[in-house]
């Protein structure tokens, strides 16, 4: 089971407008086929149905610990998306609104229709679970490291602040992925990852968003994402000094101190979200308030 905890991994910065560019790169970023659901749907499917829990206990928490910090990095995801889409509303009243441009396109729409920023929707065929351990920690080295590859080729892609922060904050933590996959597969097989395949650019320090989270050792630390230490054989896999940085890999039980508030979005009328005018509002205020 999952324990739902109402705080964003770090802070998104307040804004008066959004971009609508930014918007359309992370949505693909969210539902494309390297995306953070993607990733998110292959590590849940992949831990599910791990085979022989017990005996490979530290793959099986490697995988389920990194399921549940995915899927908060889903939320931060689609909370910068919301956020790169303020002030963009034609009833939105802000000097910033960019649909005042005529051939300027909403993402806004697509989101609610679960697709990608062409209009794809999403697919069950990306999600990969074989059951063969070897096989599936392969999968996931390559996913993540081609999802880093595109966020880092985004970074230059726009500058917003809502965009540069989360995406700089997600190269260090996916960075952190990608070596745990790495350690995981040289544990199963005996073969040095980074030796046989020197994939990974993984050196943070030359983004500016990216460099903060790096410094504070974002990237050398693996989380439970559990308090009563079901997942923490994760340290059989993830010790030792960080290949690149020297610092020693850490893995801390719970989740992380640092946070960031979740997004109180307003209404968006075009969109009619969400579709609750003043006087049914208080009808079901009314409701809410009543003891029967």
């Amino acid at each position: 089971m999952f324990q739902r905890v109402n705080y964003l991994p770090i802070e998104l910065p307040e804004v008066q407008s959004g971009d609508l560019i930014s918007a359309s790169i992370v949505q693909e970023l969210i539902k494309g086929k390297s995306g953070e659901i993607n990733k998110l749907n292959t590590y849940m499917f992949q831990a599910m149905n791990f085979r022989e829990k017990m005996k490979l206990k530290p793959f099986y928490d490697l995988l389920a610990s990194i399921t549940a910090e995915q899927l908060g990095l889903v939320e931060l995801m689609v909370s910068a998306f919301n956020l790169l889409n303020v002030g963009t509303s034609f009833r939105e009243e802000t000097e910033f609104s960019q649909l005042q441009h005529e051939n300027e396109k909403n993402p806004t729409k697509k989101l609610y229709l679960y697709n990608d920023s062409v209009g794809n929707p999403l697919s069950g065929e990306l999600v990969y679970s074989t059951g063969n351990l070897t096989l599936d920690l392969q999968h996931v080295f390559f996913l993540a490291n081609s999802s880093h590859k595109e966020k880092m080729m985004a970074y230059e892609r726009a500058t917003h602040p809502v965009f540069r922060e989360v995406i700089g904050y997600l190269l260090v933590r996916e960075g952190a992925h990608i070596m745990a996959f790495a350690k995981a597969i040289e544990m199963a097989t005996g073969v040095n990852v980074a030796k046989m395949l020197p994939i990974p650019i993984t050196e943070h320090h030359v983004f500016e968003a990216a460099r903060k989270y790096e410094e504070r050792g974002d990237g050398h630390v693996l989380y439970t994402w559990n308090y009563v230490g079901d997942y923490r054989d994760i340290d059989k896999i993830w010790k030792g000094l960080h290949p690149e940085t020297g610092q020693p890999l850490v893995v801390l039980e719970g989740i992380p101190e640092e946070r960031g508030k979740v997004p109180n979005m307003k209404e968006l009328q075009d969109e009619y979200s969400p579709g609750i005018s003043a006087d049914e509002y208080q009808n079901i205020l009314k409701r809410l308030l009543s003891k029967g």
